[in-house]
């Protein structure tokens, strides 16, 4: 079973913990760490000879050509996290067009590959976002990776389906959420902070029964996960500061016994491998 790896490219400036405390108009006097970051994940998937989606920002692809051109030029999938890490349930359907329009042009521009898959940040698609998934299928995107089907403080669509499905009907588009986990009767996501935080074993044991049930897993995480030299922000929220910092250092060494323990694939090969079942 092909499970997908996905990493999520943005600063670590422009988390939506620190979207209150932070202001973008403040972004590029800020340290840029996004390309050391993520060259680093990129050294780690070469050492291990795997290939992942990154779903990119469009302000990041802006701003670091080459890094997008590094990533395609090692065999990796570019697929759109939207411009600026707006939330999709803060904008209406015409925002939330332009909004992709304006990262597929940064990206196809940067990358020179087509983009065909889009996730929104902070998994923000959800009850409030009905328009959201059509607006997708109009804009001729072949899947989105945009929905956690859980409750979270911060995103979550408790009662969306657990594995692929088509959202849109006549439509190809295909929703891929973010797989779970479970502890005792609590369900988190598969990556990203929870994976950093809590012992790797909830992950790996996840992603077998997964597996073990004919579903693939997708795990995320971004590369300011990996990075303990980043910047402090002194005066974002105490959960934030709890939830950002802890085991940096860590995440490293976890992901290299995560992708040595499964089958790991391009997000877009994993939709292949769904899209046929659904067929």
């Amino acid at each position: 079973m092909l499970n997908g790896l996905s990493v999520d490219v943005e600063e670590w400036f422009q988390v939506g913990a620190f979207e209150r405390v932070i202001k973008k108009a403040d972004w590029d006097r800020l340290e840029g760490r996004v390309d050391y970051n993520t060259g680093k994940v990129l050294d780690l998937f070469a050492e291990s000879g795997v290939k992942a989606t990154f779903f990119t920002l469009g302000w990041v692809a802006a701003r670091h050509p080459k890094l997008l051109r590094r990533i395609v030029d090692e065999g990796h999938e570019v697929a759109s996290h939207g411009w600026d890490h707006d939330r999709v349930f803060t904008m209406d359907a015409t925002a939330f067009r332009d909004d992709l329009a304006r990262a597929k042009a940064a990206l196809e521009d940067a990358s020179g590959q087509k983009i065909t898959g889009y996730r929104a940040p902070s998994f923000s698609i959800d009850q409030r976002t009905p328009w959201a998934h059509q607006v997708l299928a109009d804009e001729g995107y072949r899947y989105s990776s945009s929905v956690a089907p859980i409750a979270h403080d911060h995103y979550g669509w408790a009662d969306a389906p657990k594995r692929a499905y088509r959202p849109v009907a006549g439509s190809d588009l295909i929703e891929l959420p973010i797989s779970l986990a479970s502890i005792g009767v609590r369900k988190i996501v598969t990556g990203g902070g929870f994976f950093r935080l809590l012992p790797g074993e909830i992950t790996y044991r996840a992603i077998a029964q997964a597996n073990r049930e004919n579903r693939p897993a997708v795990f995320y995480f971004h590369p300011w996960d990996m990075d303990p030299g980043q910047p402090r922000v002194a005066n974002a929220p105490l959960r934030s500061k709890l939830r950002h910092y802890p085991r940096l250092g860590a995440m490293a060494g976890k992901l290299r016994t995560l992708v040595a323990k499964h089958q790991w694939g391009r997000v877009d090969a994993v939709i292949a491998q769904e899209a046929a079942r659904l067929s």
